[in-house]
């Protein structure tokens, strides 16, 4: 393994004010988030109440460009509210994909809807829209009603979530033509995408509602966290109020007027991400700057480093390469972990794990051919 030798000293040279342990994506506290953590404390409002959590939701709407973003515990909360409020029901199907973490597979469970997983392009590693096309032309069939059925199950697809992988943006253009064709609702799982565009646009700016992920390895955190954005004030109005569980406002009753959900964020943790967001910007130049790296390292040797596609800007959240084969991509794995740089493979695929496998899909061949061969690599922030 003298070649993977060299790719580690080439890491650790990268990452030169790492000693011992390279991570894969470590968390980089650098501005206000003491401050305003302090701030929070001595105000005495820690959860959910608090002049922070505004704050970001004002703040993050206007980055992503969207008229309203509505803070969540975690972005798996997130996406499940995205369900809920695009009506997906028990006796639904959703459009998603088998390359993906394990939270994108779980929102629709959680709803009682039966994900159908699509094949990914090996380009952007994201959901096909040649794929996604074929599959309602041969299973699909639009009613009387509008709404687009299963052929096979007899039940109504009623939304598609793509992901885009790694923050690398997928064609979700073509992926939002193809929806409005089939009256399917598109929700974008940009968990791991903030600060990527495509053609312009940020993702999550292509469907009715978007949700965001800001867990502890992500490019701005605060532990957990996550967020749903949208244009659409009835939509928006409605997260906040069943994200509060429902509460109606009044000076002191209790008074509930539905089924709602503790989805809140506490005003701390809004409080770290109003301090992340403010240094978003130098993060993703940083991030840009070793992507940058990596593809000069590893275009002068066999291993394919995973880039954008045209028209398309990543935030390069976590690095990727592609190895030859999966006896090669866990020999690489074996050494690097070994030797204290942080290697991750791309998840099980969601048709193979024992909650999934019944799940109808297309096939799979570039989901199954990439999941032998992605590895990530360090992609911290460097200092």
């Amino acid at each position: 393994m003298e070649k993977v030798q060299e790719i580690i000293s080439f890491i650790r040279k990268t990452f030169k004010e790492e000693k011992e342990f390279i991570p894969l994506h470590a968390p980089t506290f650098s501005g206000n988030e003491k401050k305003y953590l302090l701030e929070t404390i001595d105000s005495t409002f820690v959860s959910s109440v608090g002049a922070f959590v505004n704050k970001f939701e004002e703040d993050f709407a206007s980055y992503t460009s969207a008229k309203f973003a509505v803070a969540c515990v975690n972005g798996t909360n997130a996406l499940q509210m995205a369900l809920i409020l695009s009506d997906v029901t028990a006796h639904d199907e959703v459009l998603t994909q088998a390359l993906t973490f394990i939270a994108t597979a779980n929102a629709v469970a959680y709803v009682g809807a039966k994900p159908i997983f699509i094949d990914v392009e090996r380009d952007t590693l994201g959901m096909s829209p040649k794929a996604l096309e074929k599959f309602l032309l041969e299973h699909a069939e639009k009613k009387s009603d509008g709404f687009t059925y299963n052929r096979k199950t007899g039940k109504r697809i009623k939304a598609c979530v793509p992901m885009h992988t790694f923050g690398l943006p997928l064609r979700i253009d073509e992926i939002a033509i193809i929806c409005n064709e089939w009256n399917i609702t598109l929700l974008e799982d940009a968990a791991e995408s903030l600060g990527s565009y495509y053609k312009g646009l940020h993702t999550g700016r292509f469907g009715k509602i978007a949700t965001f992920s800001f867990n502890g390895n992500k490019t701005i955190t605060c532990g957990g966290g996550g967020a749903l954005i949208t244009d659409d004030e009835v939509i928006a109005k409605r997260a906040k109020h069943l994200t509060t569980q429902a509460k109606l406002p009044h000076p002191w009753r209790f008074t509930h007027d539905e089924i709602g959900y503790n989805f809140r964020l506490p005003n701390l943790n809004a409080a770290l991400l109003c301090a992340q967001l403010e240094q978003l910007t130098r993060f993703l130049e940083n991030k840009r700057e070793l992507a940058n790296l990596y593809d000069s390292y590893f275009s002068q040797t066999n291993i394919q480093f995973i880039k954008e596609i045209e028209n398309a800007k990543a935030n390069y959240w976590l690095n990727a390469i592609l190895l030859n084969n999966e006896k090669e991509r866990n020999l690489f794995l074996e050494e690097t972990n070994k030797n204290g740089v942080m290697t991750r493979p791309a998840w099980d695929l969601m048709n193979t794990l024992p909650m999934f496998k019944d799940c109808q899909h297309d096939g799979l061949l570039n989901s199954i051919w990439l999941s032998e061969r992605i590895v990530n690599l360090p992609s911290s922030v460097r200092k």
